[in-house]
């Protein structure tokens, strides 16, 4: 398993997390995962799910709501990127054929 600061390279040298940072982002992560584990919950004991099912269908349903995100943010970083070279290429053409 690699450390959360391997991938991370500046200029040949590799960059640290603090100790500080390090709890920051766990306790968010944590924050994110209850929060979303406590909406599950509540989504299926409205739905009129109870007994051990309950907890099943709340572990399952967390589980997919993370799974998605971990799909969706890249891509979304991924397609804002393209956007903006896409117009800062069209802009850069209007700029010229003012001048």
């Amino acid at each position: 398993m690699h450390s959360i600061t391997e991938g991370y390279q500046a200029k040949g040298k590799k960059m640290q997390i603090s100790r500080k940072m390090k709890k920051i982002l766990i306790i968010l992560t944590l924050a994110l995962i209850l929060s979303i584990q406590i909406t599950s919950l509540v989504v299926s004991y409205v739905s009129g799910v109870r007994g051990i099912g309950l907890l099943g269908i709340c572990l399952f349903f967390t589980a997919a709501v993370i799974i998605v995100l971990a799909q969706v943010i890249p891509a979304t970083i991924l397609l804002v990127s393209a956007v903006k070279s896409v117009i800062s290429s069209i802009r850069g053409k209007e700029k010229h054929a003012h001048a």
